[in-house]
């Protein structure tokens, strides 16, 4: 049996009718720069999240870069955050010539620890504009800690919910958990288009003008400019088509909850509970699984052996991001972050997609059983 990590063309098939019509009514209307379906996806998405604004962006990358524009992030800043996520997290703040400073995660949901956080900006972060926590793998942060943190401290807390939207935090979505929010519609993110994409939300009405100003060269009015903005825009192609696609997510995200249960029990019942380490969901939190991902001794042998007989995998992240060499600058080492580190070791993610069948997720597991009986 082959099973692929993720597996695009099955969803597209159920969808492709819908796409290609909108598609062509963009096409037929020749407007592809902020019209009426990125307009109407920036209602819908705040909509979704529960937000008062949102502001549709050229990829998640650019939201975040934006967030701590609109943050007023700039050289010498500091921006906290965690070093066991994608590069983009970090490589944002480094790229307005601010100092990514980072904070080890919480070796059970892989998120930002509160109580590192704290301890850290008891010592005191000269220099601190803001704080940047990611909901990992589809679960969010302990966010009421660190958005009190940030109150008392007077940290802006931009959420990195890239891999989470449709996520929960004791009732309420990611994308109004702190000041601002930023959101990737990369092609495996659970709200993918077909390229790049990006969106932001937020409640507060100066950000929301400030971030549209942003994204069009720091423009209100055209060929006037208010500051040194950027050229960051989502089009309308993607916006198309990510509104057929958000009619779906709550079906798709339902069918990765059940599907990341099912892994759950067939691990208990092979017995593995011990060997293999499974994804802890906090009380009070609703996972999306963007990624289902255990902790292995052997990992990278396990993972050879399950490319072997046809399980796709993917390690989320094999270095943390203060061992990166282009991070060397900031005087981290080796050892400074020992949960991102053990973690980095041991994590892989498995197949989870919503159209995961219930034979391939048995065989998934009978693979991993049969390597550790070696």
């Amino acid at each position: 049996m082959k099973v692929q990590l993720l597996n695009l063309a099955s969803q597209y098939k159920k969808i492709r009718k819908e796409v290609l019509r909108e598609v062509q009514a963009v096409c037929d209307s020749q407007h592809y720069v902020l019209g009426k379906n990125v307009a109407g996806l920036e209602t819908e998405i705040a909509q979704y999240c529960g937000s008062k604004f949102a502001v549709g962006v050229a990829s998640g990358t650019d939201a975040l870069i934006l967030a701590l524009m609109a943050a007023g992030v700039g050289p010498g800043d500091k921006v906290i955050t965690t070093p066991f996520t994608f590069f983009a997290t970090a490589g944002a703040i480094a790229r307005l010539g601010a100092i990514p400073v980072f904070v080890d995660i919480n070796p059970q949901t892989y998120n930002i620890d509160p109580n590192s956080l704290e301890a850290l900006l008891k010592k005191g972060v000269k220099g601190a504009k803001a704080i940047i926590p990611v909901h990992l793998y589809g679960q969010c942060a302990d966010m009421a800690p660190i958005k009190a943190l940030g109150k008392k401290y007077k940290l802006l807390v931009i959420e990195d919910s890239a891999q989470s939207i449709g996520a929960e935090y004791k009732g309420k979505k990611a994308g109004v958990l702190g000041d601002m929010s930023c959101f990737s519609f990369y092609p495996t993110k659970n709200l993918g288009c077909f390229g790049d994409g990006g969106m932001l939300t937020t409640d507060n009405p100066k950000l929301a003008e400030k971030l549209r100003m942003l994204r069009v060269h720091g423009s209100k009015v055209r060929y006037f400019h208010d500051e040194v903005g950027t050229n960051s825009r989502l089009d309308e192609l993607q916006a198309a088509i990510l509104r057929v696609k958000l009619k779906y997510l709550e079906a798709w995200t339902e069918a990765r909850i059940k599907n990341g249960k099912r892994y759950d029990r067939l691990f208990e019942k092979a017995g593995l509970s011990d060997i293999v380490t499974l994804p802890f969901i906090q009380e009070g939190n609703r996972s999306v699984y963007n990624q289902y991902v255990v902790k292995v001794k052997k990992r990278d042998e396990l993972r050879a052996y399950l490319a072997s007989v046809g399980v796709g995998t993917e390690i989320y992240y094999p270095m943390p991001l203060h061992l990166q060499k282009c991070f060397k600058y900031l005087g981290y080492k080796k050892g400074d972050f020992p949960v991102s580190e053990k973690t980095a070791k041991e994590a892989l993610a498995l197949p989870i997609y919503p159209e995961l069948r219930e034979a391939e997720q048995k065989y998934v597991v009978s693979c991993i059983a049969e390597f550790f009986k070696k």
